[in-house]
């Protein structure tokens, strides 16, 4: 068992070094002003690099435990505050034992997404990274959301280009994860309008609407800028291999979780 442990714990030590690497990318001011996003030949905006010889993935700017809107003006209802309350106690979140997580939370790990776009299939896709590696589909041929939908982690999500900004509007979501890393509760009466606006070659600002009655009282919008890690290319990730270290992501569940590290899964 001790030498399950020590491997688990070496695993997650280099997991952890490379994360503190990509959290690092933040503005230089040392650096020269970043440039135009790069086009398509369209004269679109590109999410990722201008050609496909230039590697990178989105990482968050901001802190990855701060709360994706000020919490004094989330309209909760009673119970979801009180549940938001009771998860800063325990903080057992469902990503950190390796589930995929919709909407924002899915751009909120230190180790980054890619948005790959397939034009011939009208389909663009987001590949984590971090937690259970998965990835998540946005149809782009103008569908609607069908009108029966069995409730998944990431929902369905169907998307549009306004100007330079992809917008995808997702629901069908399940109560199975997070919003946020903070533990902004919903319900599967969610429905979120995400916008993604590429400001210049380094920044997406991020933007998401959430519309959850079942949760909220009204609706309410939270946002983040995501930073350019050029160079970086989706990697491997073992998530909590075999769970033989639980307490290093999560802790014993009758203990408060230790919050000294920003970062997480």
């Amino acid at each position: 068992m001790h030498k399950k442990r020590t491997l688990a714990t070496a695993i997650v030590g280099v997991a952890l070094l490379y994360a503190g690497s990509a959290l690092a990318q933040r503005p230089d001011p040392n650096q020269p002003p970043p440039g135009p996003a790069p086009v398509n030949a369209a004269g679109r905006v590109l999410l990722q690099g201008a050609t496909p010889a230039d590697k990178g993935v989105w990482t968050p700017v901001f802190g990855i435990l701060d709360p994706i809107a000020p919490v004094d003006v989330v309209p909760f209802q009673p119970w979801s505050r009180a549940l938001y309350d009771a998860r800063q106690l325990h903080e057992l979140e469902p990503h950190a034992r390796c589930k995929a997580s919709g909407t924002a939370r899915q751009f909120l790990t230190p180790y980054g997404v890619e948005f790959v776009e397939m034009p011939a299939l009208e389909q663009l896709y987001i590949f984590d990274i971090g937690g259970p590696h998965t990835f998540r589909t946005v149809y782009m041929d103008g569908r609607s959301h069908p009108t029966n939908l069995e409730p998944t982690n990431y929902g369905h999500s169907v998307g549009w280009w306004e100007g330079d900004t992809l917008v995808i509007d997702s629901v069908g979501f399940n109560e199975d994860f997070w919003l946020d890393r903070r533990g902004l509760p919903h319900t599967e009466k969610m429905h979120t309008i995400e916008r993604f606006t590429r400001a210049d070659e380094r920044t997406i600002n991020y933007e998401i609407t959430v519309d959850d009655p079942g949760a909220y009282t009204g609706q309410w919008t939270g946002a983040f800028n995501l930073r350019w890690n050029e160079g970086v290319e989706l990697f491997e990730y073992v998530c909590q291999q075999a769970n033989y270290a639980h307490e290093l992501m999560v802790g014993q569940e009758s203990t408060k979780v230790d919050r000294s590290s920003p970062i997480v899964p």
